[in-house]
Protein backbone atom coordinates (compact mmCIF):
# COMPACT_ATOMS: atom_id res chain seq x y z
CA UNK A 1 0.00 0.00 0.00
CA UNK A 2 1.30 3.46 -0.93
CA UNK A 3 0.70 6.37 1.42
CA UNK A 4 0.26 9.98 0.34
CA UNK A 5 0.87 12.73 2.88
CA UNK A 6 -1.89 15.30 3.33
CA UNK A 7 0.14 17.85 1.32
CA UNK A 8 0.77 15.42 -1.57
CA UNK A 9 -2.92 14.45 -1.63
CA UNK A 10 -3.94 18.12 -1.65
CA UNK A 11 -1.64 18.95 -4.59
CA UNK A 12 -2.71 15.91 -6.66
CA UNK A 13 -6.37 16.59 -5.90
CA UNK A 14 -5.98 20.24 -7.02
CA UNK A 15 -4.72 19.09 -10.43
CA UNK A 16 -7.39 16.43 -10.84
CA UNK A 17 -10.19 18.82 -9.84
CA UNK A 18 -9.28 21.51 -12.37
CA UNK A 19 -12.03 22.34 -14.86
CA UNK A 20 -11.91 20.24 -18.01
CA UNK A 21 -9.15 18.03 -16.62
CA UNK A 22 -8.86 14.80 -18.60
CA UNK A 23 -6.82 13.23 -15.79
CA UNK A 24 -8.28 10.75 -13.32
CA UNK A 25 -5.29 9.02 -11.69
CA UNK A 26 -1.68 9.42 -10.57
CA UNK A 27 0.89 7.11 -12.17
CA UNK A 28 3.95 6.30 -10.04
CA UNK A 29 6.84 4.51 -11.72
CA UNK A 30 10.48 3.69 -11.22
CA UNK A 31 12.36 5.00 -14.24
CA UNK A 32 15.96 4.11 -13.49
CA UNK A 33 18.55 5.29 -11.03
CA UNK A 34 20.26 2.69 -8.90
CA UNK A 35 18.94 0.03 -6.52
CA UNK A 36 19.90 2.27 -3.58
CA UNK A 37 18.64 5.49 -5.16
CA UNK A 38 15.93 4.82 -7.75
CA UNK A 39 14.50 7.58 -9.93
CA UNK A 40 10.73 8.01 -9.71
CA UNK A 41 8.32 9.51 -12.18
CA UNK A 42 4.89 10.77 -11.19
CA UNK A 43 2.44 11.58 -13.98
CA UNK A 44 -1.25 12.38 -14.12
CA UNK A 45 -3.09 10.05 -16.51
CA UNK A 46 -6.58 9.64 -17.91
CA UNK A 47 -8.57 6.40 -18.17
CA UNK A 48 -7.35 5.77 -21.74
CA UNK A 49 -3.69 6.15 -20.70
CA UNK A 50 -3.65 3.17 -18.32
CA UNK A 51 -1.69 0.26 -19.81
CA UNK A 52 -2.52 -3.43 -19.52
CA UNK A 53 0.71 -3.95 -17.57
CA UNK A 54 -0.42 -1.46 -14.90
CA UNK A 55 -2.61 -1.95 -11.88
CA UNK A 56 -4.94 0.66 -10.41
CA UNK A 57 -5.05 1.01 -6.64
CA UNK A 58 -7.46 3.22 -4.73
CA UNK A 59 -5.79 5.23 -1.98
CA UNK A 60 -8.61 7.03 -0.23
CA UNK A 61 -10.24 9.36 -2.75
CA UNK A 62 -7.39 8.99 -5.28
CA UNK A 63 -6.51 6.32 -7.81
CA UNK A 64 -2.85 5.41 -8.21
CA UNK A 65 -1.57 3.49 -11.24
CA UNK A 66 1.55 1.31 -10.86
CA UNK A 67 3.46 -0.89 -13.29
CA UNK A 68 3.06 -4.50 -12.18
CA UNK A 69 6.84 -5.05 -12.02
CA UNK A 70 7.29 -1.98 -9.72
CA UNK A 71 4.52 -2.90 -7.30
CA UNK A 72 6.59 -4.90 -4.82
CA UNK A 73 9.31 -2.22 -4.77
CA UNK A 74 6.77 0.53 -4.08
CA UNK A 75 4.96 -1.43 -1.37
CA UNK A 76 4.89 0.72 1.78
CA UNK A 77 6.28 3.82 0.00
CA UNK A 78 5.30 7.33 1.07
CA UNK A 79 4.67 10.15 -1.41
CA UNK A 80 5.12 13.69 -0.10
CA UNK A 81 5.09 17.13 -1.70
CA UNK A 82 8.08 19.13 -0.47
CA UNK A 83 8.95 22.79 -0.81
CA UNK A 84 12.54 23.87 -0.33
CA UNK A 85 14.34 27.13 -0.99
CA UNK A 86 15.09 26.48 -4.69
CA UNK A 87 12.75 23.63 -5.54
CA UNK A 88 9.42 22.02 -4.93
CA UNK A 89 7.93 18.76 -6.06
CA UNK A 90 6.92 15.26 -5.17
CA UNK A 91 9.30 13.06 -3.22
CA UNK A 92 8.92 9.29 -2.90
CA UNK A 93 10.41 7.50 0.11
CA UNK A 94 10.62 3.72 -0.07
CA UNK A 95 9.80 1.56 2.92
CA UNK A 96 12.92 0.48 4.87
CA UNK A 97 12.49 -3.11 3.70
CA UNK A 98 12.69 -2.02 0.04
CA UNK A 99 15.66 0.37 0.27
CA UNK A 100 18.63 -1.91 0.08
CA UNK A 101 17.52 -4.65 -2.29
CA UNK A 102 20.48 -5.63 -4.43
CA UNK A 103 23.89 -4.29 -3.37
CA UNK A 104 25.82 -5.86 -0.50
CA UNK A 105 28.64 -4.54 1.64
CA UNK A 106 31.03 -7.49 1.81
CA UNK A 107 33.61 -9.33 -0.24
CA UNK A 108 37.11 -8.59 -1.56
CA UNK A 109 36.05 -5.71 -3.82
CA UNK A 110 34.22 -3.99 -0.95
CA UNK A 111 37.22 -4.43 1.35
CA UNK A 112 39.61 -2.94 -1.20
CA UNK A 113 37.36 0.06 -1.87
CA UNK A 114 36.89 0.66 1.89
CA UNK A 115 40.66 0.53 2.30
CA UNK A 116 41.17 3.25 -0.36
CA UNK A 117 38.46 5.39 1.21
CA UNK A 118 39.92 5.05 4.72
CA UNK A 119 43.60 5.44 3.81
CA UNK A 120 43.58 8.02 1.01
CA UNK A 121 40.26 9.71 0.31
CA UNK A 122 38.69 10.44 3.70
CA UNK A 123 41.89 11.92 5.20
CA UNK A 124 42.08 14.29 2.20
CA UNK A 125 38.49 15.54 2.48
CA UNK A 126 38.45 15.61 6.30
CA UNK A 127 39.89 19.13 6.21
CA UNK A 128 36.63 20.20 4.56
CA UNK A 129 34.56 18.35 7.15
CA UNK A 130 33.55 15.69 4.63
CA UNK A 131 33.36 11.91 4.56
CA UNK A 132 32.67 9.35 1.86
CA UNK A 133 31.29 5.93 2.78
CA UNK A 134 30.87 2.76 0.74
CA UNK A 135 27.23 1.73 1.14
CA UNK A 136 26.97 -1.09 -1.39
CA UNK A 137 28.62 -3.25 -4.03
CA UNK A 138 26.81 -4.98 -6.89
CA UNK A 139 29.06 -7.01 -9.18
CA UNK A 140 31.66 -4.42 -10.24
CA UNK A 141 29.53 -1.36 -9.45
CA UNK A 142 29.94 0.52 -6.18
CA UNK A 143 27.60 2.88 -4.32
CA UNK A 144 29.10 5.78 -2.36
CA UNK A 145 27.44 8.21 0.03
CA UNK A 146 28.89 11.60 0.89
CA UNK A 147 28.44 13.09 4.34
CA UNK A 148 29.43 16.07 6.43
CA UNK A 149 30.71 19.00 4.39
CA UNK A 150 30.42 17.00 1.14
CA UNK A 151 26.67 16.46 1.46
CA UNK A 152 24.97 19.28 -0.42
CA UNK A 153 28.25 20.96 -1.36
CA UNK A 154 28.27 22.65 -4.77
CA UNK A 155 31.65 21.04 -5.48
CA UNK A 156 30.59 17.48 -4.56
CA UNK A 157 30.14 16.31 -8.15
CA UNK A 158 33.63 17.53 -9.09
CA UNK A 159 35.09 15.97 -5.94
CA UNK A 160 33.53 12.63 -6.83
CA UNK A 161 34.30 12.60 -10.56
CA UNK A 162 37.77 14.16 -10.63
CA UNK A 163 39.15 13.04 -7.30
CA UNK A 164 37.41 10.08 -5.68
CA UNK A 165 36.57 8.22 -8.89
CA UNK A 166 40.11 8.57 -10.24
CA UNK A 167 41.68 7.34 -6.99
CA UNK A 168 39.30 4.39 -6.62
CA UNK A 169 39.76 3.27 -10.24
CA UNK A 170 43.53 3.54 -9.93
CA UNK A 171 43.63 1.39 -6.78
CA UNK A 172 40.76 -0.99 -7.70
CA UNK A 173 40.63 -1.21 -11.52
CA UNK A 174 37.84 -3.82 -11.44
CA UNK A 175 35.33 -1.11 -10.46
CA UNK A 176 33.30 -0.29 -13.58
CA UNK A 177 30.68 2.17 -12.30
CA UNK A 178 30.60 4.48 -9.29
CA UNK A 179 27.17 5.66 -8.14
CA UNK A 180 26.65 8.65 -5.86
CA UNK A 181 23.58 7.82 -3.75
CA UNK A 182 23.86 10.89 -1.51
CA UNK A 183 20.73 12.86 -0.71
CA UNK A 184 22.42 16.19 -1.42
CA UNK A 185 19.19 18.14 -0.90
CA UNK A 186 19.26 17.40 2.82
CA UNK A 187 22.86 18.56 3.36
CA UNK A 188 22.94 21.18 6.10
CA UNK A 189 26.63 22.02 6.46
CA UNK A 190 28.44 22.20 3.12
CA UNK A 191 32.03 23.45 3.27
CA UNK A 192 31.66 25.54 0.11
CA UNK A 193 28.80 28.00 0.11
CA UNK A 194 28.05 30.50 -2.57
CA UNK A 195 27.60 34.21 -1.92
CA UNK A 196 24.46 35.22 -0.06
CA UNK A 197 22.18 37.72 -1.73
Amino acid sequence: MITLTDKAREVVRSYLDQDESEFSALRIGITGGTPLAPDFELTLVGPDDIRESEQSVDVGDLTIVIEEDSRSRLEGATVDFVQRVNESGFEVSLAETNKTAGPVLEGPLAERVKSVLDAEINPAIASHGGTITLVGVEDTEIYLEMGGGCQGCAMSRMTLRQGVERMVRQAVPEVTVIHDVTDHSSGENPFFEGPTV
